[in-house]
């Protein structure tokens, strides 16, 4: 399917605008994509690799030939590139952007009188790395792409971002901006927080020989392992999603409260209908989309704990091109997991290496 628009821009070639790039580039070859950021390393490694033509130097005349920029850096900039970039745009042209928040860059928009080219974005996918370097061109496949318009945006230039995003394979949802911040900081900016207040609070409680953290794993590895996200883009987020993160932050002391309270009257019944509730509702939830926290591709398998083990399964792996990204011994297995945990980048090569370590009669768990 070949593109309406033909000429792209980007502001910003990191690991989101580097995969936008390359998805729109392997959908049509043939458009356009010009890219203008500070690192230029990453634009020359760009260029080579065919994802973009042209190199900017800078926030100049160039884009006036595009049909959608894409503003693709950190929040604190994005003012300052709207106001330079407003006055390039060609009729019918329009901004987006790809920030985890909205509200700060539609109110900054409302403010410039500007909301009739410019609609918001959100393509909820990501990576613990970073830079273009990082990009892929199917970063996106099955992630929401949230689409967030402001009240002058036109029905046509709304339908041309959907169809960028089912164009890079990703599943666009169209969402009004407030609810955008209030859904994502319930589904991921809280989590985020709670799982470091989770990991603080072993810390500070461990014992000198550090008892805690040697048998920290398997439920709680889970559970915490988004804590380990960028601190400088979490503080970022916090900063502008704060009111919505407090007012759920509020309701989930509430909660805690509510349980801590049927803990203390021994009520094993509301114990019991908690677990099982929240069981049931999970259970609701799609595995088949990406969401706003990144995914964690592993799986145990169940070996005997002998030398030779790991290197076998390597060999195995190896032998069939399956990159692994880490692999590991399951101290705590308190689910029946298997004595190895190995770690895969994507999807696709933690079912191709299920699928070969069964046929050499390897038992795997998720």
């Amino acid at each position: 399917m070949i593109m309406k628009d033909s000429t792209f821009g980007f502001i910003g070639l990191g690991l989101i605008g580097g995969s936008i790039a390359r998805g729109i580039k392997r959908a049509d070859p043939s458009v356009k994509i010009m890219a203008y950021m500070r690192t230029r390393s990453g634009l020359e490694k760009a260029k080579e690799d065919g994802t973009i033509d042209i190199i900017l130097d800078g926030i100049d005349e160039h884009l006036s030939a595009c049909d959608i920029i894409f503003l693709c850096t950190p929040v604190e900039y994005n003012a300052s590139y709207l106001k330079k970039l407003y006055p390039l745009l060609k009729p019918g042209a329009f901004i987006t952007d790809v920030g985890s928040t909205k509200t700060m860059i539609h109110e900054t928009v409302t403010a410039m009188g500007i909301e009739e080219v410019f609609i918001g974005g959100h393509p909820m996918a990501g990576s613990e790395k970073t830079g273009y370097e990082s990009s892929t061109d199917h970063l996106l496949e099955n992630a929401y792409y949230i689409i967030t318009p402001t009240k002058k945006s036109s029905a046509d230039k709304v339908e041309r971002l959907r169809r960028i995003a089912l164009q890079i394979g990703a599943l666009p949802l169209v969402l009004d901006y407030k609810e955008h911040d209030f859904s994502v900081a319930a589904v991921s900016h809280l989590p985020h927080l709670i799982a470091s207040s989770l990991v603080n609070l072993v810390r500070d409680n461990d014992s000198e020989d550090e008892i805690m953290r040697r048998i920290a794993a398997g439920g709680f590895k889970d559970i915490t392992r988004i804590a380990s996200s960028s601190p400088v883009m979490w503080e970022q987020i916090c900063m502008t999603n704060t009111e919505n993160i407090k007012l759920l932050l509020r309701r989930y002391i509430s909660s805690l409260e509510k349980i801590y309270d049927k803990l203390e009257e021994h009520d094993g019944a509301s114990i019991f209908r908690l677990f099982e509730e929240a069981g049931a509702y999970r259970g609701t939830i799609s595995s088949k989309s990406s969401g706003p926290v990144i995914p964690d591709y592993s799986f145990s398998v169940d070996v005997l704990d002998e030398p030779g083990a790991i290197a076998i399964i390597s060999a195995i792996l190896s032998s069939r091109g399956i990159n692994v990204k880490n692999i590991g011994i399951n101290h705590i297995r308190e689910y029946g997991e298997g004595a190895l945990r190995i770690s895969f980048y994507n999807e696709e090569s933690l079912a191709e290496a299920s699928e070969v370590l069964k046929k050499y009669n390897y038992s795997t768990t998720k």
